[in-house]
């Protein structure tokens, strides 16, 4: 199946003038304010529609700021990769500035030393320049921040810290049953229910040949669950057609969530070789997964963020709703309730609105799969009649019924 490239293109043209474009803003069933209402946890746009869950588009508030004080009461310290990556680290940082210029805070973000090449002393030191610069309270992104994060929680012990895409830190790492750090809040999406829809649609559309890139080198829990999931639903769709699917799997060239030539190659590879669309699952390695679809006539799946305005070449992403999750843990720091989440585990999914395929007019791209098929499906997950396997360790031991899986 292939779709036409001019129509896609009108179809954004259109969405341009119209303001039809939406990114981040409602939910599938409902929406708070962006002022750090401590009752909705986390909420992507999938309701066409709906209403916007943030008034304020996220890119007309400055990413920097002159604070009359010199001190910066919200603080955000980037993942790897580059902050306005159209992923992992915008999506953070928009839910730090939704929440500061809802709620009148000074904000600032912090990225640590040598880029790509950035260590646990790196990050550290980015986290202690935020504490030192005033911050109240220090959102920090990514896995790759616990040995530093642990380090800056334990000396700077009455500073709150939220860790997106993190988990409960304990104070020996090595001593499961160490005291639990309270001041960190741990805060972790179903991404393999996010990947499940995209690999689930992008089936039932008509894609026969599939693709994975992701992010982290394979040791990325988030980037894991979401390829997991994505490899689930595509096998459970095409069982349920009745016809067999292949899919290339990887995570060479995503070590840093960076584009690179070399990633660009490879993809360009599989798409010549027949691939359709490739889910691209690693922040900035969209880049070259976009640029390699554009040249090959194929098609992408993009990630974390709606991504239908950076190519015509998305059919669809898999979201999970970072900006909403960020104000909602920093509103229970202003409103003094963050011990009810510090030093505890949380966990966002359909249940709270927290991950979804995008389906305004202008991000919904796929010919044959609608809408009403993707709610219900959607519903599935939230009456539990449909319940997705987290543990990706069993993506190579799996026999799948109706896939054919490569991993490379």
């Amino acid at each position: 199946m292939k779709k036409s490239k001019k129509l896609l293109a009108l179809l954004l043209s259109l969405a341009m003038i119209f303001g039809l474009a939406a990114c981040g803003g409602g939910t599938q069933g409902g929406s708070e304010s962006p002022s750090g209402n401590s009752e909705t946890p986390g909420t992507v746009e999938s309701n066409p529609g709906g209403e916007e869950n943030n008034a304020v588009d996220p890119d007309s508030i400055p990413d920097t700021m002159t604070s009359e004080d010199g001190k910066y009461q919200v603080a955000f310290v980037t993942d790897v990769g580059q902050l306005k990556d159209k992923s992992f680290n915008q999506g953070t940082f928009d839910g730090v500035k939704l929440y500061a210029n809802a709620n009148g805070k000074s904000y600032k973000y912090y990225q640590p030393a040598n880029g790509s090449e950035a260590t646990d002393d790196d990050r550290y030191d980015a986290m202690k320049a935020a504490v030192e610069g005033g911050a109240e309270v220090v959102v920090c992104a990514g896995y790759l921040q616990e040995a530093a994060l642990r380090k800056a929680a334990m000396e700077f012990s009455d500073v709150p810290f939220v860790f997106i895409d993190g988990y409960p830190l304990t104070e020996d790492p090595e001593n499961p049953d160490s005291a639990i750090l309270t001041n960190v809040a741990g805060i972790a999406f179903n991404e393999e229910q996010a990947g499940y829809l995209a690999g689930y649609a992008a089936v039932k559309d008509g894609f026969t040949k599939l693709g994975f890139s992701g992010g982290g080198g394979g040791t990325n829990p988030a980037c894991c669950r979401f390829g997991y999931g994505y490899v689930q639903g595509a096998n459970a769709a095409a069982a349920e057609l009745g016809t067999n699917v292949e899919m290339n799997y990887s995570w060479q060239y995503g070590a840093t969530f960076s584009g690179s030539t070399e990633l660009q190659t490879m993809i360009s590879g599989w798409y010549a070789n027949g691939t359709e669309i490739v889910f691209a699952c690693g922040g900035s390695m969209f880049q070259s997964i976009a640029a390699a679809a554009s040249a090959n006539d194929g098609y992408v799946i993009g990630v974390d963020v709606d991504q239908a305005g950076e190519s015509d070449s998305v059919v669809t992403s898999a979201m999970k709703g970072l900006s909403d999750a960020v104000q909602w843990a920093v509103g229970h720091v202003y409103d003094g309730t963050f011990d009810t989440i510090g030093g505890t585990a949380t966990s966002l999914g359909v249940k709270e609105n927290a991950v979804a395929l995008p389906t305004a007019d202008s991000s919904w791209r796929f010919e044959t799969f609608t809408v009403e098929e993707y709610e219900g499906l959607y519903q599935q997950m939230l009456d539990g009649t449909l319940v997705v396997d987290a543990d990706y360790s069993k993506l190579e031991t799996t026999e799948w019924s109706n896939l054919t899986l490569t991993v490379i």
